[in-house]
């Protein structure tokens, strides 16, 4: 399949939800580290349940866990999504180990999408006045504040959402970034029971099929597994 010039074409899920956990004050990403590698590819494999291009197995087997197969004929012709595609058309693997393996690839190729299309741009700066570094600024495209928009009455007033925003807030809790996000989301128990209903495929029947919701579900709470590992279970380890 011809691949497509990604910047004529509408964000995808990594792109936004990436602008989703930019802070324009600080200038850093929310859930930097692994986090937010997980988290990106969580928003890849979203992006491709969604488009109907990958399914994910009702039931875990054994340890190996709920297998992602690639749906025959379905390949993407955006350039961040077809190489899993083609992954796991060779071989379904399982969440956990798709997001161990994808997600280390996606934080530079993301942030290249996002400041060629000018949401974000990078900005030269000197540390202790000689060393030379970049960082990331707003580019004021208003983006982040049109998905703010987006997502903000799905999770605060209990909208029903569309498949968009209810897969960027889904996400956005499996991050772990929302009580960080108290800014532009007022923190609260609310808010994460909120955001747990939408981890667990609660879109309400106008947002998109069951099956779909149910593998976008299956991939958010995959995404929360996996950085709950890594940050806690294998620091303890190591002790």
């Amino acid at each position: 399949m011809t691949e497509t010039d990604p910047t004529t074409t509408s964000p995808l899920l990594a792109e936004d939800v990436l602008v989703l956990l930019f802070d324009p004050e600080s200038g850093t990403i929310r859930s930097e580290g692994t986090p937010l590698l997980h988290t990106l590819a969580g928003a890849v494999l979203t992006e491709l349940a969604l488009d109907e291009a990958v399914r994910v197995d009702e039931h875990g087997s054994g340890l190996r866990g709920r297998l992602v197969h690639a749906v025959e004929g379905q390949e993407p012709a955006d350039p961040l999504l077809a190489p899993t595609w083609r992954r796991l058309a060779e071989k379904p693997t399982d969440l956990r180990s798709l997001l161990l393996e994808i997600g280390p690839r996606l934080r530079g190729p993301v942030i290249d999408r996002v400041v060629e299309r000018g949401v974000l741009r990078r900005e030269s700066r000197k540390t202790l006045g000689f060393i030379p570094t970049t960082a990331l600024v707003d580019g004021g495209t208003g983006r982040r504040d049109e998905l703010l928009a987006l997502v903000r009455p799905v999770l605060l007033d209990g909208q029903e959402p569309s498949p968009r925003s209810g897969a960027l807030a889904a996400l956005l809790s499996a991050s772990g970034a929302l009580p960080a996000l108290h800014r532009d989301l007022p923190w609260s128990g609310a808010l994460y029971t909120r955001g747990q209903q939408l981890q667990r495929g609660e879109w309400g029947a106008a947002a998109t099929g069951e099956a779909v919701a149910a593998s976008a579900a299956a991939v958010a709470a995959a995404v929360l597994s996996n950085s709950l590992f890594v940050s806690v279970v294998l620091p303890s380890l190591r002790d």
